[in-house]
């Protein structure tokens, strides 16, 4: 038997592992509540609604999919965007169609996702720049008050979330750009 989620944090990892097992639709209160052996109203102490659940879910699974073991792709730009892509593939398998449903729920509900999706879209965001700073190869005269290390970030970034929903699992044209931006022209 297992023991009951009474937690926020309980609940969200019970409901990344019913997402996880059954899909996104089988993702509701009721069920929920009965995968953490609680009464609805337990689910309910810790979220508003079935909204609020559901934005606080895809955050959680960004978080796992992405935060986990971070201090790995710290290392250069270039090895950040092979960890990157190394865990979009592990978000494709843990998860499948998660990408694309979140896509198509951002497009109809936007609104009680948004808040949960910019919070770990802007810390990627900030992580990659911080990367990129650090970068110990970047050749000096990449970066210019017109385009600062931010600047270039937004870009992978947005490279990054295309490749997602295109479902790309290869790095090859954004190490190219990267390469070429900040370390030079390959000969």
């Amino acid at each position: 038997m297992q023991p009951k989620a009474t937690s926020r944090p309980a609940i969200l990892a019970a409901a990344r592992d019913l997402v996880r097992r059954q899909g996104w639709d089988a993702l509701t209160i009721r069920s929920l509540a009965s995968a953490c052996g609680v009464s609805v109203g337990t689910v309910y102490h810790y979220f508003d609604s079935k909204d609020d659940l559901t934005a606080a879910t895809v955050e959680s699974v960004w978080q796992e999919i992405f935060c986990p073991g971070r201090g790995a792709c710290l290392t250069d730009t270039k090895a950040c965007i092979v960890w990157l892509f190394q865990r979009l593939a592990y978000g494709r398998q843990q998860y499948p169609g998660f990408f694309a449903k979140h896509a198509a729920r951002l497009a109809s509900s936007g609104e009680a996702v948004r808040p949960h999706r910019d919070r770990v879209w802007q810390h990627m965001a900030g992580q990659l720049t911080e990367v990129i700073r650090r970068d110990p190869y970047v050749r000096p005269g990449a970066f210019s008050d017109a385009f600062p290390p931010e600047a270039f970030a937004r870009l992978l970034f947005s490279l990054l979330l295309a490749a997602l929903i295109e479902g790309q699992e290869d790095p090859s044209a954004i190490l190219t750009v990267t390469q070429r931006t900040l370390y030079g022209a390959v000969s």
